[in-house]
Order: C-alpha cells, then sequence, then structure tokens
C-alpha cells in the first residue's frame, strides 16, 4: 500500500497525489496535520526516508524562523519539535514499505514505486 503524507493546502503535496492518482495508484492518504505521529512513527518514516530530522525541516516555515532557526537540536529535539509543529515536516513524503521519499520533485515518486 501506497501512503502519502499529504497537506491538501500545499500544491506541491496536491501535485504528489495528482502523481499518484495519474498512475492509477490510489494512495492511503495521511493527513498529518491532523493525524499527529508517535515519535515512533515519525523516526519511522524518518529511517524509510533515510534522512535525519533536520533534513526534512521545512526552514521557510515561520514557526522554524521564530523559535528554531538560531536553535542546535539533538536528533531526538527534532522530532519532538516536528511533532509539536508538523508542519515543520517537508512534504509531500510518499511511502512503499520499506521506502519513502520525499516527493520534490514529483518525479522522485517513480524511484520507489
Amino acid at each position: 500500500m501506497i501512503e502519502i503524507l499529504h497537506n491538501p493546502r500545499c500544491s506541491k503535496s496536491r501535485a504528489g497525489l495528482k502523481y499518484l492518482e495519474d498512475k492509477g495508484i490510489v494512495p492511503e492518504i495521511i493527513n498529518y496535520l491532523d493525524e499527529p505521529f508517535t515519535p515512533d512513527e515519525l523516526t519511522e518514516i524518518l529511517e524509510k526516508l533515510g534522512m535525519r530530522p533536520l533534513d526534512v525541516i521545512r526552514k521557510g516555515e515561520e514557526v522554524y524562523k521564530t523559535e528554531f532557526a538560531d536553535k542546535e537540536l539533538s536528533d531526538e529535539e527534532w522530532v519532538l519539535a516536528m511533532l509539536e509543529y508538523p508542519k515543520l515536516i517537508e512534504r509531500p513524503i510518499v511511502i512503499n514499505g520499506d521506502k519513502a521519499v520525499i516527493a520534490r520533485p514529483t518525479e522522485l515518486i517513480d524511484t520507489i514505486l
């Protein structure tokens, strides 16, 4: 089952969902802003991405600029920050089994299909 961590207000996220649908794939849509992760779930997603927490932080978000831009946090602290402020998480993330990708550009989705 393909999953997409989706924010319907984000054009890149909508484009990722459309890309999947155009390929005939009906993914499980996870609206991560409304369905919060547990620390273990978020850590598992990061492992599937092969990335550290700071690698998936949206540094253009206002909350990053006001709360975190001048701080050095551990991976565990970044995970907690992303759980508290899910808008910090880059999107969309597409998951296929034990692999995941940040779908920017959307064609990166092909690398895990």
